[in-house]
């Protein structure tokens, strides 16, 4: 029967007891340490192999018989060890070769999923630390706006002309009333028995109340174009007025006879006869004077409007002068 042999073609001597399977094992471990420090280039000196464990490697199947009595207690201790009974299969010089040998590191994959960036959580417990760009931010003074002042709006006189004119509209419906009844006493027609039959058949008639009306809107009207103008405004354009109120008297006949009721021949006829009537010159007379008269009351009142505008429009620009002002509480 030949001998058995290793894969590496080499005589392997069979193990004859427990004896020699611990000697060569421990013989195998002391070669791979040997292997360790000749491949690392180390000086340090070999380590000392247990005499009362290992073998020379020329010991024969008789000597490992005849110390097998002597050696039995150690070899089951031996064998209990997982170390000593179960040799590291990496201990060898080609594992320790290897251990040694540089390797190549895989580079990690590129990662192309998005980074995400997670902001540290604050607690209550921890202060919280504001940015510098934020603090400089709320102690910079905030801009405080103000609203500018509005202009003042001039006043007008012309609501004050209308009622200055209603007052004049009755002083013209009086006085053209007495012209009225003393027109009629010359003439005979109003005594001193049925002169208050008379007042009251001509207050019930468009012959007073037309030319009353269109004195009054000739008055409004150009009290409202002269607004807050002179007396002499009024003075020379009060004529305007004075014709209105001629106009309103013939314009009363008209009414009164009533027009609507007449033909165009009719009708111009009774226009010719009250031109040059001493009421028709009555009307535009009176009209006349109480522009003048109520107008200097209306130009008086107008002038203490203008000091009222030249007042606010100096204050005004006194204000903007001084400039916005901070009022506290």
């Amino acid at each position: 029967m030949s001998d058995p042999k290793s894969s590496y073609g080499e005589p392997v001597d069979e193990p004859n007891g427990v004896d020699d399977v611990v000697g060569r094992a421990n013989e195998g471990l002391a070669d791979a340490e040997a292997a360790k420090r000749d491949a690392v280039g180390s000086e340090t000196p070999a380590a000392e192999t247990p005499s009362d464990v290992t073998e020379a490697p020329g010991t024969t199947d008789t000597d490992a018989s005849a110390d097998a009595p002597a050696t039995t207690a150690e070899a089951a201790a031996a064998a209990e060890a997982p170390a000593a009974a179960e040799p590291d299969p990496w201990d060898s010089p080609e594992a320790a070769a290897l251990d040694y040998a540089p390797t190549a590191t895989p580079a990690p994959a590129a990662d192309d999923s998005p980074t995400v960036v997670v902001p540290p959580a604050v607690t209550p417990s921890e202060p919280v630390v504001a940015e510098p760009a934020v603090v400089a931010a709320a102690a910079a003074p905030q801009p405080i706006f103000v609203q500018a002042p509005e202009a003042p709006r001039p006043r007008g006189n012309r609501a004050a002309a209308g009622a200055i004119g209603l007052l004049a509209a009755v002083a013209f419906a009086v006085l053209y009333l007495a012209v009225w009844l003393g027109v009629g006493a010359i003439k005979g027609d109003v005594t001193g028995a049925n002169v208050g039959t008379t007042a009251l058949e001509a207050l019930a008639t468009w012959s007073l109340w037309v030319p009353v009306v269109v004195f009054f809107i000739g008055f409004w009207l150009l009290g409202a174009i002269i607004n807050r103008g002179r007396w002499g405004a009024w003075v020379i354009f009060g004529i305007l007025v004075g014709v209105a109120a001629y106009g309103g008297h013939i314009l009363g006949a008209l009414f009164q006879a009533p027009f609507w009721n007449l033909t165009a021949s009719e009708g111009a006829k009774l226009v010719e006869a009250e031109l040059l009537t001493p009421l028709a010159i009555a009307a535009f007379i009176i009209g006349r004077e109480l522009t003048i008269w109520f107008g200097a009351w209306a130009a008086a009142r107008a002038k203490r409007v203008t000091e009222l505008n030249v007042e606010a429009q100096r204050e005004y620009e006194r204000t903007l002068e001084a400039g916005p002002q901070l009022v506290r509480a």
